[in-house]
């Protein structure tokens, strides 16, 4: 066959061949591994905003994007099993969600990026170097802010003034406590207010919990952010009514299903921003490099319904400050 003939037949078979057969390169698909601190159903509007904002930043489950979810229940001894099972993967990215689950990926892994949500202090904790420089592969969002625990006890003088006596449940096992923890008890001293404490690490000792605090005559409870104790916020709303304790909580969340008011960052901000790191870390950036995000925004949130069934009245001008009032 000669050189013009040889051509002519390529050219026809090219032609004639069907569009599937010309080679398409493969698409990475990105797995992203997440870790909660709790049950699922505890991050389920969270969870929610992070992929909806991975979505928006172009990365579709099914086709560029497989996730890896992980919960312990309300256990968590078995953190450190479950990040080594994202590791052993392996993921690309792992989110971990509450300060229990970053400690448990970060000690599983120091190689792979963790974006994290948190509300402990990621300095103290040694889980980074800086906020504003983090180095090693931890990064994320940090709601950090301890000295609010401080406001809420504020708060509850204001609108409940003849306050002498408060309940504060925590979960101790959980290192971000501690710091919110000592700044309730100083801002106390400052308020002239007695706190009695009370040490809640699974949800069965919950009711346990609230009878103590009724027995130490205390006349209202601060309940410290926590994910085993996020988990059962609708039974414990349920009991702070049943005991006629005006509670304060830490996000809006708890103020929607019933309970009395809540000061703190808007909490679905920060799984929107931690979208935005798996996305740069995906992209190629280093963790190290990014900075920490902190709180900007907070929301104070009454719910009026609940207020008018503990016979309480909400001072107008505590009223007028509110971002959402529910009736």
């Amino acid at each position: 066959m000669d050189r013009r003939r040889f051509v002519l037949v390529s050219l026809a078979g090219a032609l004639a061949a069907p569009p599937g057969a010309v080679a398409q390169p493969a698409v990475r698909v990105a797995r992203v591994g997440i870790l909660g601190s709790a049950a699922a159903t505890t991050f389920t509007d969270g969870v929610k905003a992070f992929r909806e904002s991975l979505s928006t930043l172009g990365w579709v489950e099914g086709q560029n994007l497989a996730v890896e979810a992980r919960y312990p229940a309300e256990r968590y001894a078995q953190l450190p099993v479950l990040a080594a099972g994202l590791v052993a993967l392996p993921v690309d990215v792992i989110f971990a969600m509450g300060s229990p689950a970053v400690q448990a990926a970060s000690t599983a892994t120091t190689t792979i990026p963790i974006v994290m949500e948190t509300l402990g202090d990621a300095v103290k904790t040694g889980l980074v170097s800086g906020l504003a420089r983090p180095g090693g592969n931890v990064t994320g969002v940090s709601g950090f802010a301890p000295e609010l625990a401080g406001k809420r006890l504020e708060l509850i003088r204001e609108f409940f003034p003849a306050t002498t006596r408060i309940g504060a449940i925590a979960n101790r096992s959980n290192p971000a406590s501690t710091t919110v923890l000592d700044v309730i008890a100083a801002t106390a001293r400052h308020l002239s207010l007695q706190v009695h404490m009370v040490d809640v690490r699974a949800p069965t000792e919950v009711d346990r919990a609230f009878d103590a605090v009724t027995r130490s005559r205390s006349d209202a409870v601060l309940v410290v952010t926590d994910p085993i104790l996020s988990s059962q916020r609708q039974r414990i709303v349920e009991l702070a009514a049943r005991h006629r304790l005006p509670a304060v909580y830490d996000s809006s969340v708890w103020a929607t299903v019933g309970g009395l008011l809540s000061y703190g960052p808007i909490w679905l901000e920060r799984f929107r921003q931690a979208a935005t790191y798996v996305d740069r870390i995906l992209r190629g950036a280093q963790p190290g490099d990014l900075p920490i995000e902190q709180p900007r925004t907070f929301e104070l949130v009454i719910n009026l319904k609940t207020a008018k069934a503990l016979g309480l009245t909400i001072p107008p001008s505590l009223l007028a400050r509110a971002d959402q009032v529910i009736q």
